[in-house]
């Protein structure tokens, strides 16, 4: 495997290792910033199987728009469409003071969604 695809691999898993360690260890739980280190995780997982496919990915955080790209490579991938489409509300709006609220359960969500969307592609990388 490519080692700018291990990097955002490495990038990917830190995302995620930081949502999960903040919503283990902080009381109260900042969920924004859990919710985005989730959404963070998915974007670079998917953005590192472009680039594993030899396509260089948009500047985008719209993770259903790399979503749709990948799919173009791999059908499977319309498989996580919906955790795409969930993630995608805490690219941004979350980092800043506005009318978005985030629960205990969509943190959850969002930690489960992050998972499952970077065990899908990392055995999708083998």
């Amino acid at each position: 495997m490519d080692e700018l695809v291990k990097e955002w691999i490495k990038f990917s898993d830190m995302d995620l290792e930081t949502a999960q360690h903040l919503y283990k260890t902080m009381n109260p739980a900042p969920f924004e910033i859990i919710c985005y280190h989730c959404q963070q995780s998915a974007e670079k997982m998917l953005k590192g199987f472009l680039i594993y496919s030899e396509i260089k990915p948009s500047k985008t955080h719209d993770l259903e728009l790399l979503r749709s790209k990948c799919e173009n490579i791999d059908k499977d991938f319309n498989k996580i469409s919906e955790q795409c489409v969930r993630l995608n509300d805490y690219s941004s709006q979350p980092r800043y003071p506005m009318e978005i609220e985030i629960t205990d359960g969509d943190t959850c969500l969002a930690l489960r969604d992050g998972e499952n969307i970077s065990m899908f592609i990392k055995e999708k990388l083998g």
